[in-house]
């Protein structure tokens, strides 16, 4: 081999450079692919989920259409209102054998009350028995309630029978001894260009002659509670029923869910739980002044549901909410700001709203001037929870509650 072959058969060694200058361009590309992918990644997961949001805020409608109200300040929670734990010496009766007891009265030692399965029932001693039922089974759930029927406001007459206001079906007086009912006004009867769609709470002069009852909205029924809360529209009513004419007037309207009712002691005046407002107003039935209205309590710090009488003069106020002050009051938020609710009720159903609302139980005794005397409370509800009414007999207070599954009794001497 010579050395041209030789020349022929050599490779050309060419220098190399050893830098770190590609491996950093390799990561760098590496880096701003991956930055690519998780970025289109993150987009594209943000898009699914934001595209049914948009889809729900800006297309959806609102099942309601709340309007905007004011309310003032809540009053401090001291003085009378001062928090206490004194419910939470309540005893509870018949738990887990009656649901939702809204409403209570009694005929001497006997209790009488209305439950969630549309039941009329007398308590004796430990006993429970069924009075008559208003509605016709299914009964159970909210969809049933139209059919089931729920009684709420219930009151003994002069004559010894009871004065029910069904939320659905109507008003009726029931003979508490043989069952017999009779139905006196319709649920969904349309009076002044409106139905009765939400009848709540009723009173009866001591003569029996006028009913006094509150409808609570045209526009929602009882299991709609939530939305006539939120909606805060002034369709509810106060009507006169004449048991001997049978005739039935509208004597006040323009109401912000107008629940418990009681005749004053003059039978001029009653005294209506504007709910939604937190105040009581007071609506002239009869006299010089009928078809007028006052205030008889501005600024309570709940929301008032029944109003009953308390053995010293005052009347018994039940609030299953309150406005704490300090604090914070959902409600109270809300009220200025409807386009909230309108969003809220696109993404929520009413049975999750509920939760959102704070437990607090709170009753008052009020007296003449919508002056507090004492009250007593139950923070977060732990032994009382959900009240609704407040009946005083032979020393102790009957708490009714709209959905618990019992009766509490607090002794006054206790307290």
């Amino acid at each position: 081999m010579n050395e041209s072959g030789g020349l022929r058969l050599r490779r050309l060694q060419r220098p190399q450079v050893i830098t770190d200058e590609l491996p950093e361009r390799r990561l760098k590309s590496s880096g701003t692919y991956s930055g690519r992918v998780f970025q289109v990644t993150l987009l594209s997961l943000g898009g699914f989920f934001l595209l049914p949001l948009l889809v729900v805020v800006f297309i959806l409608e609102s099942p309601i259409n709340p309007e905007a109200f004011s309310l003032r300040e809540p009053p401090l929670m001291k003085g009378c209102w001062e928090p206490n734990l004194k419910l939470r010496e309540s005893q509870r009766l018949f738990e887990d054998q009656i649901l939702g007891p809204e409403s209570i009265t009694n005929i001497g030692d006997v209790l009488y009350t209305g439950t969630a399965d549309g039941q009329i029932l007398k308590l004796i001693g430990r006993r429970i028995l069924t009075v008559t039922r208003l509605g016709k089974p299914p009964c159970g759930s909210k969809e049933d309630e139209p059919v089931c029927g729920r009684p709420l406001g219930i009151r003994v007459g002069p004559n010894g029978t009871l004065f029910v206001a069904d939320a659905y079906l109507g008003l009726f007086e029931v003979n508490p001894s043989t069952g017999e009912k009779t139905r006196l006004v319709a649920g969904g009867e349309v009076v002044g260009g409106r139905k009765l769609s939400f009848i709540n709470d009723v009173t009866v002069t001591r003569d029996g002659k006028k009913l006094y009852f509150t409808d609570s909205s045209s526009r929602w029924q009882r299991r709609n509670y939530m939305q006539l809360i939120m909606e805060a529209t002034a369709d509810g009513r106060v009507l006169e029923f004449d048991t001997e004419t049978k005739e039935l007037t509208v004597i006040m309207d323009n109401l912000r869910f107008p629940n418990g009712i009681h005749l004053l002691p003059d039978e001029e005046s009653v005294l209506v739980a504007e709910t939604t407002m937190a105040r009581i107003r007071r609506v002239h039935v009869a006299g010089l002044n009928k078809g007028g209205m006052d205030t008889f309590v501005e600024n309570l710090p709940g929301f008032p549901d029944n109003i009953r009488p308390s053995s010293s003069g005052g009347y018994w106020v039940a609030m299953s909410a309150v406005r704490a002050n300090p604090g914070f009051s959902l409600l109270d938020f809300l009220s200025q700001r409807p386009w909230i609710k309108k969003l809220i009720f696109k993404l929520f159903s009413p049975d999750v709203l509920v939760k959102f609302v704070p437990r607090y139980s709170l009753v008052a005794e009020l007296h003449d001037g919508g002056i507090c005397t004492r009250s007593f409370h139950d923070p977060n509800g732990l032994v009382v929870a959900y009240v609704s009414e407040v009946h005083e007999h032979a020393g102790s207070l009957y708490l009714g509650s709209f959905r618990s599954p019992y009766i509490a009794k607090l002794d006054l001497e206790a307290v």
